[in-house]
């Protein structure tokens, strides 16, 4: 049977790449659900080639226009975060593709796995804001979380078959981003357009930005912590230029298992799709022939302090990763529109983490009050 696939954020990168496999497997998959945020143009052409059962729009006032481009399908058309996060509970939908960007899609994929459905992850802040929360519903409702990223695809790939083996320590790759080799008083002076020309991979502009400050990096190791079961000092970043090396576990015996491949979103993707079976796809090869010079150095904290605001939260626990994710969310934003600096990032964010009361277990509506007050905060700081 083929299986039927909901897409969270469909018209972003990972969205659009799903699509591509989707494509090239019609006897695999087929698209039940195609949710955005506002792109009712690429939408409307995602609708009319897969022919989903449900097209969904977060923001409503793009409704009607995206109602009226797809009155000759055979489709139901809705609108708002409430429809999202109940399509993702249809009986009909396996998969769940959670790809959109940010702490919106914490809510649909709450609801995800209540329903008991099959996650594949891309979301990197719905883990970082509640993974407590997460974690706990995923146990309970017996709902698969398949990681998409590539670096936590890569631990949980060297993972498979080690049921009965200790972690010693995760070993989680970054390439370090455009500013790698900057110095503090160069990297004061970067623009947003600098900052998106990412040297290794392609992805949209919020996580290229984020990636540029480390943050990216500091929201994976908060997401290995709960995907993996362990805690955050054995837990290690490694700047890694080349994106050969997408992550690697070390156990206790001192052995390590790495994953390597060609920096391509489709694999990860792919694999997530079809877990546990791995199918032919015709994605760039890895030649180890011409694979020379795998470097892997420290990050440096002075330079790239998100990082260390990541290990931060995550030690302090409770409320404070939302708090991190709703400032950087802020900031990013701000940085992209030519309104923060990219050092004065970290300065807000921390900022931030500093002026929000700490709750040590919180609900799901701490976690929305909470991210309510940190933006205000970081807005107010900016």
């Amino acid at each position: 049977m083929k299986k039927r696939i909901c897409i969270l954020g469909s018209t972003g990168s990972i969205g659009t790449q799903t699509l591509d496999i989707v494509r090239a497997n019609p006897d695999r998959f087929e698209v039940y659900a195609l949710c955005a945020n506002r792109s009712v143009e690429l939408l409307s052409e995602q609708a009319q080639e897969f022919h989903p059962e449900v097209v969904c729009i977060a923001d409503e006032q793009y409704y009607e226009p995206l109602k009226t481009k797809l009155s000759s399908l055979d489709c139901k058309v809705w609108a708002g975060a409430n429809a999202i996060a109940d399509v993702v509970t249809f009986p009909s939908v396996d998969i769940v593709v959670a790809a959109m960007v940010g702490y919106a899609g914490l809510k649909p994929t709450i609801e995800a796995v209540k329903a008991g459905k099959t996650i594949a992850l891309a979301n990197k802040e719905t883990l970082v804001v509640a993974g407590e929360i997460i974690c706990e519903l995923a146990h309970k409702h017996h709902a698969p979380i398949l990681p998409v990223d590539s670096e936590h695809s890569a631990i949980f790939q060297s993972l498979a078959g080690e049921t009965h083996s200790e972690i010693e320590k995760i070993l989680l790759t970054a390439s370090g981003g455009p500013f790698l080799n900057y110095s503090l008083d160069q990297m004061a002076t970067v623009t947003a357009a600098e900052a998106l020309k990412h040297p290794n991979w392609d992805m949209g502009a919020k996580i290229t930005i984020d990636s540029a400050s480390m943050m990216n990096k500091g929201f994976e190791v908060i997401e290995a912590k709960w995907l993996f079961g362990v805690p955050v000092e054995k837990i290690q970043v490694l700047v890694h230029p080349q994106s050969i090396v997408h992550s690697a576990v070390q156990f206790t015996d001192g052995a390590v298992k790495a994953q390597l491949g060609a920096p391509d979103m489709h694999i990860p993707i792919q694999y997530a799709l079809t877990y546990p079976e791995r199918i032919a796809g015709d994605f760039p090869r890895l030649d180890l022939f011409k694979t020379r010079d795998l470097l892997f150095q420290e990050p440096d904290l002075k330079r790239f302090p998100n990082l260390g605001l990541a290990y931060e939260a995550t030690r302090r626990g409770g409320n404070i990763p939302c708090v991190l994710n709703a400032a950087n969310e802020v900031v990013n934003l701000a940085f992209r529109e030519g309104k923060c600096g990219f050092l004065q990032m970290s300065d807000i964010i921390s900022a931030t983490m500093d002026k929000i009361e700490f709750i040590k277990k919180p609900i799901y509506e701490d976690y929305v009050q909470t991210d309510t007050i940190a933006r205000r905060i970081a807005n107010e700081l900016l």
